[in-house]
């Protein structure tokens, strides 16, 4: 947002409310930290002295809780218990209803690992130094195949990115002899890195059956995944496993890429799947992306998808915006994930509480009610043409 106006055209009507809150700053701050120092070296593994980050964000989080009167923590070991076994939402900070569920947590209580909210609060920091690498890098693709004129490369680019986030030696030997995908070759270079051995259980590597990101094995002998939409399921079926001397030098997307490419991804290709199966035309991220699913009727009808695998309805909320008109539709939604509304009460109304003016017409559906919609659609119109056949 560039606008200094708060009464700007399209801005949250609640953004002074939300501005007005000292505990929206301190959630980013920490989230930025907790999110940057798990990529480099763990939460667990801070040692004194603290990067300035950190000693800014337990400073802050001090700072907070005296001013509320409230006992703060007394070091970055109890700020991080704090993180893990504390829901924000019980913290003495001053925050408004919409930003926190009643047990959201910053680190996942069995891994001490960054959960998808605390990205979320990241990615809401607005910090340039860290600034939302995955939309740099899509919009690097996107520039790339749009300078080759290769719409296929970025949707084959795309569906990579989604359903093959784990590559063995082999695996991406195929991938740089993929010519579809010369514009991007570079890129996907920079963005799969190489798997460290923290991943490996006896010697071998396991990918997780449903999103099929590499498992963290815990000490108990069970695994983590990543994904909090995932770890909601159930403990993580093991997938791949990949025995270290088989696959080479393993590599996988950057976490990044994973929290919102891989992520929401698997939402939207699961929605593919389904309406495939309903026998409709489905044809993604068209345009070079300009929406996420192109869904098309026997007679001619067009739906436009945006699937939104949020975990947070308010953040997504201030989010919303039209779907672009391009390809042309009759008829737009955003979807989220239906195990989203049911870990989340009242997600649809925060995320309604929470669009600016802009997109007051925009319907959030979730993907059981997207697919019943256009279920029914398809029945009515059989429906229509067999009375057709019946009367000619």
């Amino acid at each position: 947002m560039t606008s200094t106006s708060l009464s700007g055209a399209g801005l949250p009507p609640d953004l002074p409310k939300w501005a007005a809150h000292k505990g929206i700053p301190l959630m980013r701050t920490l989230a930025t930290a907790l999110t940057r120092l798990d990529d480099v070296t763990g939460v667990e593994s801070f040692t004194l002295p603290y990067p300035p980050e950190v000693q800014r964000a337990l400073d802050r989080t001090v700072l907070a809780c005296l001013e509320r009167g409230a006992e703060p923590p007394a070091s970055l070991p109890e700020l991080l218990a704090w993180c893990r076994d504390r829901p924000v939402a019980d913290w003495p900070v001053d925050l408004p209803a919409d930003a926190v569920g009643p047990d959201d947590l910053l680190l996942d209580p069995e891994s001490s690992r960054p959960t998808e909210l605390c990205h979320e609060w990241a990615e809401q920091s607005g910090d340039s130094a860290s600034e939302l690498r995955d939309r740099r890098i899509i919009l690097t693709a996107l520039r790339l195949c749009r300078e080759h004129g290769e719409e296929e490369a970025y949707t084959e680019f795309r569906r990579l990115l989604v359903t093959r986030p784990v590559l063995t030696a082999a695996e991406d030997f195929a991938v740089s002899m993929d010519h579809v995908l010369d514009p991007v070759k570079e890129l996907l270079r920079l963005i799969y890195r190489r798997v460290p051995d923290s991943y490996l259980r006896g010697g071998t590597y396991a990918a997780c059956g449903r999103c099929l990101t590499l498992l963290v094995p815990l000490r108990d002998g069970g695994w983590w995944c990543e994904r909090d939409r995932c770890r909601r399921q159930g403990p993580p079926p093991v997938g791949r496993r990949l025995p270290k001397e088989e696959a080479g030098e393993l590599l996988q997307l950057e976490r990044p890429l994973r929290q919102f490419v891989t992520g929401p991804g698997r939402a939207e290709v699961e929605l593919e799947a389904r309406l495939t199966a309903l026998g409709l035309t489905v044809r993604m991220w068209p345009a070079y992306d300009t929406y996420d699913v192109h869904l098309t009727f026997p007679d001619g009808r067009v739906w436009a998808v945006d699937v939104k695998d949020w975990a947070h309805p308010a953040f997504l909320g201030r989010a919303a915006r039209p779907v672009p008109h391009e390809p042309p539709y009759d008829e737009a939604f955003w979807v989220v994930p239906q195990d989203r509304v049911d870990a989340h009460p009242g997600y649809i109304a925060s995320f309604e509480r929470n669009r600016p003016a802009s997109a007051r017409g925009l319907v959030l559906l979730t993907d059981t009610e997207l697919t019943e919609r256009a279920r029914r659609r398809l029945a009515g119109l059989r429906s229509e043409k067999r009375q057709g056949d019946h009367d000619a």
